[in-house]
């Protein structure tokens, strides 16, 4: 394996097994959090959260989730493998999930069944590793052929598949963070050896590869594979897994952020975040600054230019155009809870490089509005979350629902005491307001934090300790602080010249039973889309405001085991219907909005609402909606702009929904999980964005299973770019060709559509799905194909 490391950097090596403690360039005296077990979460809504998810755990069957990792093993399975992506080509992708999730309840809620299912796992696993006899653990069908070819040189990469295979980078990614959650957090002996068997396994597969073969596969997502092999690296001290590391670090997207490029439009995202973290990883290992940079530079892009106020990004699980946020507002496939869940991931090493308070207030963003209302207060994990207003999420179940969202969704709420507090080597930081306890037990040091936040706008600590002590305490000063904010020791005030958005230290001699107090006031604000428009959404401090529209046509709230049931396919509401604010002065809003309730966190905007229907409307926080569709973000008009702005609306849903009446399934070709999910084949094809629209062609070709269940299929409608030329192509659906077609690239307008009627006979066998082929001719491509649409008669 050919790997290039950069020449200046100084790699320290530690010889043993021992975890490495490397301080970070940024500074000397390194940030760390506390282990998950040394703090503890009081009564509250993080720790009722923490326990509903528990219950879900639960209610999985080990057994079925190890199902894919015996069978590519030889061994016979003792359950049948889980349904949805578990059982169609993305198998085994949720245990790896689930061995983190374990993990992380042993030490956080102190299960011990989660513990005994862990062990039972790793076990399990074990197994299955010993049966392969090289070290290889994974449940990737037809896994063995995939990694020979590899191994032999035989690449072929699309951005959702790696020779034939449902992302097995990424997949086996799972596998490799389950096993060093089980060691890190749960303490798993059995789980680091293995790790480092699977690693070495991987250093096999590579090592007659080149860097352009590796950097040819890692097209292919592959999650944060980069940032377990550091991982690895900071374990055992050993440069080899370092350097595996450096080379399953993607240059195609490394090299334009460390020159601070935004190349992010078009990009899957969530492809994207795990490289990222990956980089901070290694940067704070290698004291590589270049890394730390890129990594510094995505963050504030994605925060600062793509990012809603829930902390959520993307639609259809794409990064759209910084300055546009018009498909944000269209679209029922809002952000993607797997997005803000490594976005908090990447916060997180930022912060304990860098602790800059703008890393928490985006944390604390993520996790109030994103990733607490992401739970169903009885169970179940939101995948996407529409901005749409008047749209509504979809809720996983234990026994049908396997998304990668369900896979993030069982560690998200097992976690929520990770960021409450960190440590220097003397000094302690108290970054998020919830009911909790940290046990430094180096310092034989304790702080108790009791608070009703967000329902009240005071904390209070309490000090135990077994002797006096000196040691300085941060406390954050969120940048949401409003007017009256204070601090006060055993009762008298602490003088501070901070700002909103720092920290205030206090460095004294700490006795037992010291008590600190703080005053948290919050205020109504209102925050536009990043791109300007004049789409806003309320705030009440960190908090997210939304107002329940109703609950009709709730289609799929709970999902079966289809592959699209992640999606709220039910009725989409015209935006001439939902609710706006009106007012003469737009600046106005936040002023508008009176507080019904601190107490239950209720709000309303009466004298602003339009039209009248919905000045009734009441809004909260919106962690506490669920069941019913909902508004956050609304249009501010004045009423000089309504009349034009509704007719335009109008005319654009009346078109919108003659469309829709008359579609019974679409593909956005070139979008990841749209092409994953009506099982797209290639063979020598390619895709792209061009003028932010995504395109896929081929010189070979590329196929969908489209979706008709009601039998009503007609005819196809394809979206195609007026200026590619020399295209000589056909179209096939279920093996018949339907056309012959030749772009010149002389069409105006760029982009066009045209229809083509299904042959009778296609029409008459009424197949439930219909394959729908796009060949080249020799010598030429495929036109780039921007849509493809299933229709019914007119």
């Amino acid at each position: 394996m050919n790997i290039r490391i950069p020449s200046f950097k100084k790699t320290v090596l530690v010889t043993g097994i021992a975890i490495l403690s490397i301080p970070s360039f940024a500074q000397q005296n390194q940030l760390s959090l506390f282990n998950l077990k040394d703090v503890k979460l009081h009564t509250g809504l993080f720790e009722e959260a923490m326990y509903t998810d528990l219950d879900y755990i639960l209610q999985m069957e080990p057994d079925r989730l190890l199902a894919p990792f015996l069978r590519e093993a030889g061994l016979q399975p003792k359950a049948e493998s889980y349904p949805n992506w578990e059982n169609t080509g993305l198998d085994g992708h949720i245990g790896g999930h689930y061995l983190t999730a374990l993990a992380q309840m042993y030490a956080s809620a102190g299960s011990d069944e989660a513990l005994q299912r862990l062990n039972y796992m790793i076990g399990e696993l074990k197994k299955a590793q010993d049966a392969n006899g090289n070290g290889y653990v994974g449940g990737i069908p037809d896994s063995e052929r995939i990694w020979k070819e590899i191994s032999e040189g035989k690449i072929n990469a699309g951005g959702f598949s790696l020779n034939g295979g449902w992302v097995p980078l990424y997949n086996i990614h799972k596998t490799y963070a389950g096993l060093r959650d089980a060691y890190l957090i749960a303490g798993n002996e059995e789980a680091k050896q293995m790790l480092i068997d699977l690693t070495d396994w991987m250093i096999d597969i590579t090592a007659n590869l080149s860097e352009a073969q590796i950097q040819e596969m890692l097209k292919s997502e592959h999650g944060g594979l980069n940032e377990t092999f550091a991982d690895v690296y900071k374990m055992t001290g050993d440069k080899k897994y370092l350097d595996l590391a450096y080379a399953f670090t993607q240059k195609q997207v490394l090299d334009p952020l460390e020159h601070e490029k935004d190349i992010l439009n078009g990009m899957h995202a969530n492809t994207q975040i795990p490289k990222v973290i990956g980089y901070e990883t290694i940067a704070a290992l290698d004291q590589n600054k270049d890394y730390h940079n890129a990594a510094t530079y995505f963050w504030e892009n994605v925060v600062n230019n793509r990012t809603v106020s829930i902390g959520g990004n993307s639609v259809r699980e794409h990064f759209h155009p910084a300055d546009d946020f018009s498909s944000m507002i269209n679209s029922v496939q809002g952000p993607e809870t797997c997005n803000t869940y490594n976005m908090l991931k990447l916060s997180e090493k930022l912060f304990l490089a860098n602790p800059e308070e703008k890393y928490i207030d985006f944390y604390e963003q993520g996790l109030y509005n994103h990733i607490l209302s992401s739970q169903h207060p009885e169970g179940g994990f939101v995948y996407f979350t529409p901005m749409r207003p008047g749209h509504y999420r979809v809720y996983s179940q234990p026994e049908t629902s396997m998304w990668c969202c369900v896979g993030s969704g069982l560690e998200n709420h097992g976690k929520y005491n990770e960021m409450i507090y960190a440590h220097s080597d003397d000094a302690l930081y108290v970054n998020l307001f919830i009911p909790s306890e940290v046990n430094w037990e180096d310092k034989n040091f304790k702080l108790i934090q009791e608070t009703d936040f967000p329902n009240a706008e005071t904390a209070s600590f309490k000090i135990e300790t077994q002797k006096p002590q000196k040691l300085t305490i941060n406390f954050r000063y969120p940048s949401w602080a409003g007017e009256g904010f204070d601090v006060q020791v055993n009762d008298k005030k602490v003088k501070f010249d901070k700002k909103p958005g720092s920290y205030i230290s206090i460095t004294r001699k700490w006795e037992d039973d010291d008590q600190i107090s703080m005053r948290l006031p919050m205020n109504i604000t209102s925050e536009r889309l990043p791109d300007g428009s004049d789409y806003e959404s309320l705030k009440y401090g960190p908090l997210v405001l939304a107002a329940k529209t109703g609950k009709e046509d709730l289609k799929g709230l709970f999902a079966d085991t289809s592959r699209g049931g992640h999606i709220a396919e039910g009725k989409k509401i015209p935006l001439s219907e939902t609710p706006i604010f009106l007012l003469e002065n737009l600046d106005d809003l936040a002023s508008k909005v009176q507080i019904d309730s601190k107490k239950d966190l209720r709000f309303s905007a009466k004298s602003v609402l339009y039209p009248s229907e919905f000045k009734d409307l009441e809004f909260e926080p919106f962690y506490k909606v669920h069941d019913s569709r909902y508004v956050i973000y609304l249009p501010v008009e004045s009423p000089e702009s309504l009349a034009a702005i509704q007719q335009k609306r109008k005319e654009q849903e009346v078109a919108e929904r003659k469309l829709e009446a008359v579609t019974i399934d679409y593909v956005s070709p070139g979008e990841q999980q749209p092409e994953s999910d009506h099982f797209i084949k290639t063979e020598n094809s390619n895709a792209g964005v061009n003028q932010d629209r995504h395109w896929r062609d081929a010189t070979g070709w590329f196929s969908y299973e489209l979706n008709n269940e009601e039998n009503k299929a007609a005819r196809i409608r394809i979206t195609y770019f007026g200026l590619d030329g020399n295209r000589k192509f056909k179209i096939m659906v279920n093996e018949m060709t339907i056309a012959n077609e030749e772009l010149k690239g002389d069409r105006s307008p760029e982009f066009f559509t045209k229809d083509y009627e299904l042959p009778k006979k296609i029409v008459e066998q009424k197949n439930e799905t219909l394959s729908i082929r796009f060949e080249a001719e020799p010598d030429s491509r495929t036109a780039g194909i921007y849509g493809v649409r299933l229709m019914k008669k007119q």
